[in-house]
C-alpha cells in the first residue's frame, strides 16, 4: 500500500493542475446535482415493524385526512383575564375563519365545541389540519396561517404560540457557533504548523471534501428518505476528519522538509506513503464503523451512517490526491525555518509526557481507569427517548406552546396516546368499544379517555387517551406497556388493538435501539480486533485499544447523562429542559467514536511500532512515538473538539446532544486514553505487546502502516533531546532510498 501511495503522491504533485481541475469539476457537478435534484429532508424518525409504526400505517390508510400535516395554535389570556371576554371570542372566531380559507386546509377545530379550553378559561388551542403531509405543506400556507392567527389574537391581547407537525423546529445549521469552531481549528493549525499558509491548506481541502460530501448527500436525498440530521452529521464528521487527515500528511511533509537536502516532490510522495497509509487505514476503519450502523435494521440510522461514511471516504481521497497537489503548489514556502540553537526542542513536551506516564505505569493506569469509571457512573441511569417540544430552545414558539398546554391541561396532555381497534366483527363493535372505554378509564395513570372515532365503515376505531404523566416520565412508558398487555376485551372478540402516538413511537424506537446496542458493540469490538491485529501484528495492542475505547464510550455517555438527562449545567449549554437521551445517540456515538479513536490509535501506535521494528527497544519506542506524534494527535483532537463543539450551541436539541457527546468523547479518548493510558499500558507490556502467537502470525496479512517502507531503512537514533533535529534523524531520512514502484 505504501509503495502505491508513494507513486500516487508524486503523480499528484507532478500533475497538480489536473488534480486540482478534477476536484473543482467534481465539485461543480455535485453542486449542480445536489442543488437541483435534492429531496425534502424529514424531521421525524420511524422504524418499520414496531407496533406504533404499524398503527400509524393503519391510520394513514383508514383516516388519510387525520395523518396529514397539522398546526396547533395555542393561545392564552393575559394575566388576570380569561378567554370568555367579548374581544377574545371575536378574535378567535376571526382566526378560525381565516385559517379555514387557506388553500390546503381541510379542517379547523372550534375549541368552544371540542372542549379545548382549560378549566380556568385562560388557555386554549385549535388544530388546523392540512390535506397533505407535513413535508408537502407549502411555505406560503404556513406563513398565511401564522399571520391569520397572530394578527387578530395578539391585537386582542392574547399570547399566541404554535406547535404540530407543520411547525418546524429551529434549524441546527448555519449558526455562528459552527464558524467559531472553524476559527478555533485554524488557530490550532497555525500554532501546530507554525505557518499561516500551512494552516490554511487543511481547512481549504477539508471544505472542498465536505462540500462534495454534503452536496452528494443532498443529491441522494432526492431518491432516499433522509432526515436533516444525516446532512448535519455528514458535515460535522466530514469537516473534522478532513482537517485532521490533511494535517497528518502536511505535518509529515514539513517534518521531512526540515531535513537538509530533502526535495519537495520526494517529500510529498513519502508523506503520502507514510501518513497517507495511516490516513487510508484509519479512514477505512471509520467508514466500516459507520456503515456497520446499517446492520441495526433501522433505516434512518443506516442512512445517517452511510451519509457520514461517504463523506469520510471523500476526505480520505482528498488527503491522498488534492493535498499532495496543493503541497506541490506551495513548494519551498512550506519548508520550516531552521530553529535557533536556544529554542526549545520541538516535541520536547511529548517526550517529557511520555517519560512521566511510563515512569509509574501502574499508578497511571489505576488512576486513569478509576477516573474514567467515575465519569461513566451516571450512565447507569441512562434513559432513551426522542426530543419533544419541551427540549426546543426556551425562546422558541414550540417550547412556549408546550409549556402553555402543560399548564392548562396537565403534563399528560403532551403525551396523548391513541388506542386503535380493528378486526372486530360488526355485531360486537359497539359493545367492545363501550367496554374498552370503561376499562381504559379505570386504568391507573389515565386522566382522560375520549369517545371513539371510526372510519367510514366502522371497521377501525381510534380512541384518544391522555395520561396523568408527561411523555418523558417512566410512568407513561409503564402505562403503554400495561395497555398493550391488557386488551382482553378486544382479543376475546377476535380483534386487534394497537397503542400509537408520538410518545409511543419514541418508546418503541428507543426499545428497538436498546436491543441493537449489543449487536453494535459486538460488531465494533470484532472489527477493532481484526483491523488492529492486521495493522500492528499484535494481539495485546488491539485488546488494549478495545478496552480503552469502551472506557471512552462509557465516560462520554456518563457525561451526556449528567448534563442532558440530569440537567446539570443546563444554563451553560442552553438546555430548555432535562430529558431522556436521544435514543440513537449511544449507537451513533459507538460507531463514530470508534472510528475516531482508531484514528488516534493508528497515528500514535504506528509511530511507536515503527521505532520498535528498527531498534527492538520497547520503552524507547514509546517515548519516541509519543514525542513524534503527541503534538499532532493533540492538535487533531483539539481541532475535532472545536468542530464538534461548534454544534453544541445550535438550536436543534438533536444536533446539540450529538455535538456534546462527540466533543467530550474525542477529548476523553485522545488525552486520557491514547496519550495517557496507551503509553502506560505499553510500558507494562514491554516486548510482549508486539508479538503474535505463531499460528496467528502465519494467518495475518502484512500491511504497511507508517513503518517499514523500504528494505534499506536504517534504524533511527534514540530520542534524547530534540526528537526532530537533523542530528538524530536527519541522517536516517536523507539516506533512505526512494520507494519501490
Amino acid at each position: 500500500m505504501a509503495d502505491r501511495l508513494f507513486e500516487l503522491g508524486r503523480w499528484a504533485a507532478r500533475r497538480r493542475g489536473r488534480v486540482l481541475a478534477g476536484w473543482l469539476l467534481l465539485l461543480a457537478v455535485i453542486a449542480t446535482l445536489g442543488t437541483t435534484l435534492s429531496g425534502t429532508l424529514g424531521t421525524t424518525y420511524s422504524v418499520p415493524g414496531i407496533e406504533s409504526q404499524k398503527a400509524q400505517e393503519l391510520l394513514a390508510e383508514e383516516f388519510p385526512v387525520a395523518v396529514g400535516g397539522s398546526t396547533r395554535i395555542v393561545f392564552a389570556a393575559a394575566p388576570g383575564k380569561d378567554l370568555d371576554r367579548a374581544g377574545a371570542r371575536t378574535a378567535l372566531a376571526d382566526t378560525l375563519k381565516r385559517a379555514a380559507a387557506i388553500p390546503g386546509v381541510v379542517h379547523v377545530s372550534d375549541p368552544q365545541q371540542t372542549g379545548a379550553i382549560s378549566r380556568d378559561r385562560t388557555i386554549g388551542y385549535t388544530d388546523v389540519q392540512f390535506a397533505m403531509a407535513a413535508s408537502d405543506v407549502p411555505e406560503s400556507a404556513t406563513d398565511a396561517l401564522t399571520k391569520s392567527a397572530t394578527d387578530p389574537l395578539r391585537e386582542a391581547g392574547l399570547q399566541v404560540e404554535f406547535g404540530g407537525t407543520v411547525t418546524t423546529p429551529a434549524d441546527g445549521m448555519g449558526g455562528s457557533t459552527e464558524i467559531v469552531g472553524v476559527v478555533i481549528a485554524f488557530a490550532v493549525l497555525a500554532v501546530t504548523l507554525g505557518s499561516l499558509l500551512a494552516a490554511g491548506l487543511p481547512l481549504l481541502t477539508a471544505l472542498v471534501g465536505v462540500a462534495v460530501g454534503v452536496l452528494g448527500v443532498l443529491f441522494v436525498s432526492g431518491f432516499v428518505d433522509m432526515t436533516g440530521t444525516a446532512t448535519v452529521l455528514a458535515l460535522m464528521i466530514g469537516l473534522a476528519v478532513g482537517i485532521d487527515y490533511a494535517l497528518f500528511v502536511i505535518c509529515r511533509h514539513r517534518e521531512q522538509l526540515a531535513v537538509p537536502g530533502s526535495r519537495v516532490e520526494e517529500s510529498i510522495g513519502r508523506a503520502t506513503a507514510t501518513a497517507g497509509t495511516s490516513v487510508v487505514f484509519a479512514g477505512i476503519t471509520v467508514v466500516v464503523a459507520l456503515a456497520a450502523l446499517s446492520l441495526t435494521g433501522i433505516p434512518f440510522l443506516a442512512v445517517m451512517g452511510l451519509a457520514a461514511a461517504g463523506t469520510v471516504l471523500i476526505a480520505v481521497a482528498v488527503a491522498v490526491t488534492l493535498v499532495p497537489a496543493l503541497l506541490s503548489y506551495a513548494g519551498e514556502r512550506l519548508r520550516p525555518k531552521p530553529r535557533p540553537a536556544t529554542a526549545r526542542p520541538e516535541g520536547a513536551w511529548g517526550l517529557a509526557w511520555a517519560r512521566l506516564v511510563t515512569r509509574r505505569p501502574v499508578l497511571v493506569v489505576l488512576a486513569g481507569v478509576t477516573l474514567l469509571l467515575g465519569l461513566a457512573l451516571p450512565a447507569r441511569d441512562l434513559r432513551l427517548g426522542l426530543p419533544g417540544n419541551d427540549s426546543q430552545p426556551a425562546a422558541s414558539t414550540l417550547h412556549r406552546g408546550y409549556q402553555l398546554l402543560t399548564r392548562g391541561f396537565g403534563p399528560g396532555f403532551n403525551a396523548t396516546l391513541s388506542v386503535i381497534v380493528t378486526d372486530v366483527p360488526a355485531a360486537q363493535r359497539t359493545q367492545v368499544l363501550t367496554e374498552l372505554g370503561k376499562t381504559l378509564s379505570t386504568e391507573e395513570g389515565v386522566a382522560v379517555v375520549a369517545p371513539p372515532v371510526t372510519n367510514a365503515d366502522g371497521s377501525v376505531a381510534a380512541i384518544g387517551l391522555v395520561p396523568t404523566t408527561g411523555p418523558n416520565d417512566a410512568a407513561t412508558t409503564d402505562l403503554v406497556h400495561r395497555l398493550r398487555g391488557d386488551h382482553h376485551v378486544v382479543s376475546r372478540a377476535g380483534g386487534t388493538m394497537y397503542v400509537a402516538g408520538a410518545t409511543t413511537a419514541a418508546i418503541d424506537i428507543s426499545a428497538k435501539l436498546s436491543d441493537a446496542l449489543p449487536l453494535v458493540i459486538g460488531i465494533t469490538v470484532l472489527l477493532a480486533l481484526v483491523l488492529l491485529t492486521i495493522a500492528f501484528r499484535s494481539l495485546l495492542v488491539p485488546l488494549k485499544a478495545i478496552a480503552g475505547f469502551l472506557l471512552s464510550v462509557g465516560a462520554s455517555l456518563g457525561a451526556v447523562v449528567w448534563v442532558f438527562q440530569d440537567g446539570h449545567l443546563a444554563d451553560v449549554f442552553r438546555l430548555a429542559a432535562a430529558a431522556p437521551i436521544l435514543c440513537f445517540l449511544p449507537v451513533l456515538l459507538i460507531g463514530v467514536l470508534f472510528g475516531l479513536a482508531m484514528d488516534y490509535e493508528v497515528f500514535l501506535v504506528a509511530r511507536i511500532r515503527e521505532h520498535y521494528q528498527h531498534t527492538g527497544d520497547a520503552n524507547e519506542a514509546i517515548t519516541h512515538g509519543v514525542a513524534r506524534s503527541g503534538r499532532v494527535v493533540t492538535a487533531a483532537a483539539l481541532i475535532m473538539a472545536a468542530v464538534f463543539g461548534g454544534f453544541i450551541f445550535t438550536a436543534d436539541p438533536v444536533i446539540k446532544s450529538i455535538g456534546f457527546a462527540l466533543t467530550v468523547g474525542v477529548l476523553i479518548d485522545a488525552f486520557l486514553v491514547r496519550l495517557t493510558l496507551v503509553p502506560a499500558v505499553l510500558a507494562l507490556l514491554g516486548n510482549r505487546a508486539w508479538h503474535l502467537p505463531t499460528w496467528l502470525e502465519r494467518a495475518v496479512p502484512h500491511v504497511d502502516i507508517e513503518g517499514s517502507l523500504t528494505d534499506q531503512d536504517p534504524a533511527p537514533q534514540p530520542v534524547t533531546g530534540d526528537p526532530t533535529s537533523p542530528s538524530e534523524e536527519g541522517s536516517t531520512q536523507s539516506r533512505r532510498s526512494p520507494m519501490r514502484a
